[in-house]
C-alpha cells in the first residue's frame, strides 16, 4: 500500500460517507444504507487505485439511492 495523498484524502472521503450510511442505518433501522455504509467503509482499505475506488464508491452510492427509491 502507498502513502499517496490523493489516496488517504479519497479513503477518507469515502470512509466517512459509509461511516455516516452506517450511523444512520442503524439508527433508523434501515437496511440498505446499513449494509453499504459498512461496504464503504471497509472497502477502501482493499482498493489501491484512485478511479477504481471512486467508481465503486459512486456504484454504492447509486445503489443506496435505487434501493431508497425502490421502496426497500
Amino acid at each position: 500500500m502507498s502513502f499517496d495523498a490523493n489516496q488517504l484524502l479519497l479513503s477518507l472521503l469515502v470512509s466517512s460517507i459509509g461511516f455516516v450510511l452506517f450511523m444512520y442505518g442503524k439508527k433508523q433501522a434501515r437496511l440498505p444504507q446499513l449494509v453499504i455504509g459498512i461496504v464503504m467503509s471497509l472497502y477502501p482499505y482493499f482498493v489501491s487505485n484512485l478511479w477504481l475506488m471512486a467508481g465503486i464508491g459512486i456504484v454504492c452510492i447509486a445503489a443506496c439511492w435505487l434501493l431508497v427509491r425502490v421502496g426497500f
